[in-house]
């Protein structure tokens, strides 16, 4: 693609969002989402390859069926309240019909099958943007929102996803399926931060950002989109490798890295309201998400691969910068400034 256009789709592409972030009105909110969609669809198909034709065909249904529905919801406010403001989003059908169309908008189960296909047909960068800046303007509508929609189905919705984004991603061997799911059980766990507090939700979302962003980075710097890639990549980049081990083991939330750090508020916020239960489930559905990026880790730092004696290490002469590093540290070492990024928010 010429990077004239390039530069275009990705300059609309963020226009859109923006214009969805800071829109209180229905229909700018909804003609962003549009901008949005249509600007990421060319991205996704400029390979001209059947796989990447069909993964835009299938972004492009779902994005539209979800935006026809949040166009449809606030339709019905206005029309029953007479407000298009999106604060004033009260009517109960409007509500559900609004969740259940930003769920479909972020993958979340069971509302979720349309984000493996699609990731694994674009390619590791175009799948980066899906995963994090897509995720952008949706979640700023339910921060607008929250206050208004319905606790039961949040939780409901959290559950599911946190659920099944743990065990369908047991038996994957791609790198960007297992990234989708990862991505599905971990907007269970931002709908599950919605019940609680507009605080935690925001630290969830900009952990989440943050360390899908590193491990992409990561994936994109060795070319590895499956399971036996990142086994033959160590020898090139092995000091990237080693401390992408400390990134996957901080989404699946091990303690003591920063990714432990919105499930801990999250869990302690639900024992703290008495569901002690839901704290309980959401805190072993992280334990498949874990058995895959320990995998990963196994694959990535802990194997060799077969006749490494004639090797060339070229990395002990040029090692590759790459902005992972300081995201890496960002990544592994923000649990102890938990009070301070609390008060800031």
């Amino acid at each position: 693609m010429n990077p004239t256009i390039t530069l275009l789709f990705i300059l609309s592409l963020t226009l859109g969002t923006t214009i969805t972030m800071t829109s209180t009105h229905w229909l700018l909110a909804w003609a962003g989402l549009e901008m949005n969609t249509l600007a990421i669809i060319p991205i996704i198909a400029k390979q001209h390859h059947p796989r990447a034709t069909e993964a835009a065909t299938k972004y492009f249904l779902i994005q539209a069926t979800a935006s026809t529905l949040i166009l449809f919801s606030s339709t019905i406010n206005a029309w029953k309240t007479g407000q298009w403001d999106i604060s004033q989003l009260s009517t109960p059908e409007s509500t559900t019909m609004l969740t259940l169309a930003l769920a479909m908008k972020l993958g979340l189960a069971p509302l979720h099958l349309w984000l493996p296909e699609v990731l694994q047909g674009s390619t590791l960068p175009t799948a980066m943007i899906i995963t994090t800046w897509q995720k952008l303007a949706p979640m700023a509508l339910l921060l607008l929102t929250f206050n208004n929609l319905n606790h039961q189905i949040l939780i409901t919705l959290g559950l599911a996803s946190a659920l099944l984004g743990g065990w369908s991603g047991l038996n994957q061997t791609q790198t960007r399926k297992i990234m989708a799911f990862s991505s599905i059980a971990h907007m269970g766990w931002f709908f599950m931060a919605l019940t609680i507090s507009p605080n935690i939700t925001l630290i969830t979302l900009l952990i989440y950002l943050l360390i899908t962003s590193t491990l992409f980075t990561m994936l994109i710097t060795t070319s590895s989109k499956t399971l036996l890639d990142l086994g033959t990549t160590l020898h090139h980049t092995p000091n990237l490798l080693i401390t992408s081990l400390l990134t996957l083991m901080s989404l699946g939330g091990l303690p003591p890295l920063t990714g432990f750090m919105p499930k801990w508020l999250i869990l302690s916020a639900l024992i703290t309201d008495n569901k002690t239960l839901i704290s309980m489930i959401m805190a072993l559905s992280t334990l498949p998400s874990l058995f895959f990026y320990l995998r990963m880790s196994q694959m990535t730092t802990l194997t060799l691969s077969p006749k490494t004696t004639p090797t060339q290490h070229k990395w002990r002469f040029k090692t590759p910068i790459t902005p992972a590093t300081p995201m890496i540290i960002l990544s592994a070492l923000l649990l102890p400034l938990t009070p301070l990024i609390l008060n800031l928010t």
